[in-house]
């Protein structure tokens, strides 16, 4: 009867009739062990529904747990059967055209070729596979006239190809084989007026279409032209919600798996300090199921994609702190956020662990870490009542050394700093 009174029913709604304000939730601690142990357990599955249902995906499946153990710093051949994965992968590659399947029933695509070869490369197998059929059948699917990118035969375009080509050609070395400025190009006619980019040219801006098409460009070596960086990382920063977690599109919820899509492209532009790192660390955190594995968001079951993305945010957070200038651990509930030592750091246009991809020899080109930090400003300029800053200059590009904590270095410029 009480809930007539139209002012006591939005207070309730709002959650502040005649309460305190609700205490910020508890982060629990990081369970290594528990993510570990769910996907062996998911490996080894042969049952259920979802193992059935996903077959058509599978190969992606397994690229995202095999990361993800790696990612976490234990051995994929203890924690897999490699003796059977392995040519498992290699039986769904087609002897025909040269591409994956996503199992091995399944037509090569794209998508599931690149999932393939990074697979095959975590367990250092990939000299296993057909590699030069495998680098024909990607160049195969590029479109000449406007250097765009075929998933499979049937002719589907999209800016993740456009990524999926150029990642798998780079780890093949055979980036040759195709247009690489052509492919730019493409990607570049995807940028809208908001600064993010498209599955095609006119399409919505979104963050999983924004990091293919910013790292396609970091590894074809575009990046500095194609991409207004400052404003590009406004909208990418505007993307963080009020519990810490990001979004991808302006109006939706929070998901774990932006928090690989978005801070990858972030860090990829020299911008990952515009968001409030502690609160999406807390937010991937809270996401974790308490019998292993991370879901896409509080409360929820957890699936192995968004493991994958949530251990990979959590390593590009603890890298970003390095980056940053390092300096005493933050705490939150008392618990430090530095990540254990035997994890091993995740690159952010390769999805593949830094010292995997230093050992490939792959590069890419990346921006300079920006000076300056929206984020901040913004709080003071809010605090001060006045409206937001607007974007500033994009700063340079340079073509980076990856560490293998992570970080980058500078190649060494002449006197004029070019």
């Amino acid at each position: 009867a009480g809930f007539s009174d139209p002012a006591r029913v939005m207070a309730a709604l709002e959650g502040t009739a005649g309460s305190a304000p609700r205490p910020a939730p508890e982060v629990p601690p990081l369970d290594e062990e528990g993510h570990v142990a769910y996907v062996r357990r998911i490996a080894e599955d042969r049952e259920s529904l979802e193992y059935v249902l996903t077959e058509y995906m599978r190969m992606s499946g397994v690229y995202w747990g095999v990361a993800s153990v790696a990612i976490l710093g234990r051995d994929v051949r203890e924690v897999f059967d490699a003796a059977t994965l392995v040519p498992w992968v290699l039986r769904c590659q087609h002897a025909d055209s040269g591409g994956f399947g996503g199992a091995e029933t399944q037509d090569a695509h794209l998508l599931y070729t690149l999932s393939a070869l990074q697979t095959l490369a975590v367990f250092g197998e990939l000299d296993r596979c057909d590699t030069a059929a495998a680098a024909n059948y990607v160049a195969s699917l590029q479109n000449r006239d406007d250097g765009s990118f075929r998933g499979d035969e049937w002719g589907e375009v999209d800016t993740r190809f456009s990524y999926c080509a150029l990642a798998a050609l780079a780890i093949l070395g055979r980036l040759d084989l195709v247009d690489t400025r052509a492919a730019a190009r493409f990607v570049r006619r995807c940028r809208n007026f908001d600064g993010g980019y498209g599955a095609v040219p006119g399409a919505e801006s979104h963050a999983g279409q924004i990091f293919c098409c910013v790292a396609a460009l970091a590894i074809a070596g575009d990046l500095r032209d194609a991409v207004d960086r400052d404003l590009l990382g406004w909208w990418l920063a505007e993307r963080q919600c009020d519990g810490g977690g990001l979004n991808g599109r302006p109006e939706k919820q929070a998901d774990v798996c932006y928090s690989w899509w978005i801070l990858s492209s972030m860090r990829i532009l020299g911008c990952d300090h515009w968001i409030d790192t502690d609160a999406l660390r807390g937010f991937i955190l809270r996401c974790q199921d308490p019998d292993g594995g991370i879901a896409d968001r509080p409360g929820n079951m957890a699936d192995v994609f968004h493991t994958f993305f949530g251990v990979g945010g959590l390593s590009l957070l603890d890298t970003g702190r390095d980056l940053a200038g390092g300096g005493p651990p933050d705490h939150q509930n008392g618990r430090p956020h530095r990540l254990p030592d035997s994890w091993r750091h995740i690159d952010p246009v390769y999805a593949l662990p830094v010292d995997l991809v230093r050992s490939l020899n792959l590069t890419a080109t990346l921006f300079d870490r920006a000076q300056h930090n929206l984020l901040f400003e913004e709080q003071r300029v809010h605090a001060a009542g006045g409206p937001p800053p607007p974007p500033s200059s994009s700063g340079g590009a340079h073509a980076e050394e990856l560490q293998d904590d992570g970080s980058t270095v500078a190649p060494e410029r002449d006197a004029e700093g070019t």
